[in-house]
Formats: structure tokens, C-alpha cells, sequence
């Protein structure tokens, strides 16, 4: 578990579907992303705890630390094909957009890989036309690697989702004395 300020990353819990799966139904928070059955929703959380089960991180379920409401997630993922880096990520109920609360997770997240991952760096990928997205990636001081950009293999050729970015950000350098 980490805490931050305003926020609790943590496992997964079963009393989590419900509210993904709002999530998944919302189509603010669906815009550059596939849509979702409940089923796909339901069997992404089983994913998410087996992933957090065999590596010991994932894309943590996100909560208010006041309010104690599940608003999305945000976590590291282990590489796994077809991306073959660590990977940074979120997505958040629509309501608690604005607040810079996928900003205080992702840096909450990128410190704990820094502390707790041997890697010399973390990527992320979005959409291309995902403006919040990347925007966020810039504000972490990630940087777009054109050359890497990509059709996403699991959407359809035409998709206007299917245009992925990539952004990197490099394992900071200790400070010197």
C-alpha cells in the first residue's frame, strides 16, 4: 500500500468491480479507450490481483484517503507482450478529474518503482489524440519517443484508437555531494 497525501494505492478488492465497472460504462472516461462487458471489466480486476499476487505491484486500485471511494487506478505493470518495459499507468472516475490526483498517484508510483524495481526506466502509452494523457506524461518530465509510436496489435486496423505514443521517463540520477 502506498499513501500520499490526498490518496491510498492498494490491492485490488472485490468490492472494487462495481465501481470499475461504472467506470467502464462512463464514456468520459471510455473516450480513447476499447469498451468494456462486464465481463472484460470484471476479468481486467482478476487480472490486476493475479498480476499483484505474482509480482507484487500493478495497477494499484486508487482511493480518497478521506472519503475512502474507489476513483480508479494507477500503479506500474511488469513488462508482459506486447510491451516488453515496465509501464506506468491510470485511469480515474470522471469526478475526480481536475483535482491533480492522477498526478500525485503517478508520482507516488513512479517513486515506489524507483525504490522498489531494478529497471533504468518507465514507459506509457496512449492514445494519440489522448491530450490529458500525454499532457500528464509531460508534467511526470516523461519524454515522447516518436520512433516507438504504434498501431495498438489489439485493436483493428482503421480504429481511430488503434494510434498509440509512447513516452519514457529515465531512472533519475543520484545527486552528487
Amino acid at each position: 500500500m502506498i499513501e500520499t497525501e490526498r490518496l491510498i494505492l492498494r490491492p485490488w478488492r472485490d468490492a472494487d468491480r462495481d465501481p470499475f465497472w461504472a467506470m467502464a460504462c462512463d464514456s468520459r472516461v471510455m473516450e480513447y479507450l476499447p469498451p468494456l462487458t462486464r465481463a472484460e471489466s470484471d476479468g481486467a480486476v482478476d487480472r490486476m490481483i493475479a498480476t499483484e499476487r505474482e509480482h507484487g505491484h500493478v495497477f494499484w486500485a486508487l482511493e480518497r484517503k478521506v472519503e475512502g471511494d474507489f476513483i480508479g487506478f494507477c500503479g506500474i505493470l511488469p513488462p508482459r507482450p506486447p510491451i516488453f518495459e515496465y509501464e506506468i499507468g491510470w485511469r480515474l472516475a470522471h469526478h475526480a478529474w481536475g483535482f491533480g490526483l492522477a498526478r500525485e498517484a503517478a508520482e507516488a508510483s513512479l517513486a515506489w518503482a524507483w525504490a522498489n524495481l531494478e529497471v533504468p526506466a518507465i514507459m506509457a502509452i496512449t492514445n494519440l489524440a489522448n491530450t490529458r494523457s500525454w499532457g500528464l506524461m509531460e508534467r511526470l518530465g516523461m519524454t515522447r519517443y516518436p520512433g516507438e509510436d504504434f498501431d495498438h496489435p489489439d485493436l483493428a486496423e482503421g480504429d481511430p484508437l488503434r494510434p498509440h505514443i509512447l513516452y519514457r521517463i529515465h531512472r533519475p540520477q543520484p545527486q552528487a555531494a
